[in-house]
């Protein structure tokens, strides 16, 4: 009996110690991702770097490493968990309108946040890196290619669009000029930019009536 007791006491006490190990763990995953995002919002993606990261979490640069591989990947879950809202789909009536609103929301996170600075430098680690890649198909391109192909997918439905539409196409014709001048900044992200788009793109998707 009293060895029962002795082995339920050893037995509670490992499972504090695993809990509170965890905590601490939950804690410090938690402050990581929280200094990275407010570094990111004080200094931009090019000023983010994991020392500084680790400073401002009060946490090693190994307890860092232990949970990410490269500063891309805890800058990536800081947006994912803070900074990347679901993106809205809207329904209008129209192809065109809903296309319009989904260009502005994504425009006015580039244009307006830290979100821009860090999209840009992700894309550009995503050349070198195919887990960043990776996470960041999944982590933000996924949504914003969903939304587009949710709308255009009504469109053909409803009659508005042609019904031999290669979809995965015609959304890279849709966001592939916005990569382009997030990353070139030759151009505005901008109201004009969103009516000249989608303008085009509906030339090549809309059905075309005939006299």
């Amino acid at each position: 009996m009293l060895e029962q007791v002795e082995n339920n006491g050893t037995q509670t006490n490992s499972c504090s110690k695993v809990l509170s190990t965890r905590r601490r763990s939950e804690r410090s995953h938690q402050a990581i991702l929280k200094a990275a995002a407010e570094l990111l919002e004080e200094k931009g993606y090019a000023g983010v770097c994991i020392e500084a990261i680790a400073t401002r979490a009060g946490v090693g640069k190994q307890t860092i490493y232990r949970w990410w591989s490269s500063k891309a990947t805890v800058i990536m879950e800081a947006y994912a968990a803070q900074a990347a809202p679901n993106v809205a789909t809207p329904d209008t009536g129209t192809v065109k309108e809903d296309l319009c609103q989904i260009l502005r929301q994504l425009f006015t996170i580039l244009t307006t946040t830290t979100v821009g600075s860090a999209v840009a430098g992700l894309i550009a680690e995503a050349q070198t890196d195919s887990n960043v890649a990776e996470a960041f198909r999944d982590l933000f391109v996924a949504d914003h290619r969903e939304a587009a192909r949710t709308i255009l997918s009504r469109g053909i439905k409803s009659g508005e669009l042609r019904p031999d539409l290669n979809l995965e196409l015609v959304i890279d014709a849709i966001y592939g000029p916005i990569w382009y001048r997030l990353l070139l900044k030759h151009a505005l992200l901008d109201d004009v930019c969103v009516e000249e788009l989608v303008n085009l793109v509906m030339e090549g998707v809309q059905v075309v009536v005939k006299p």
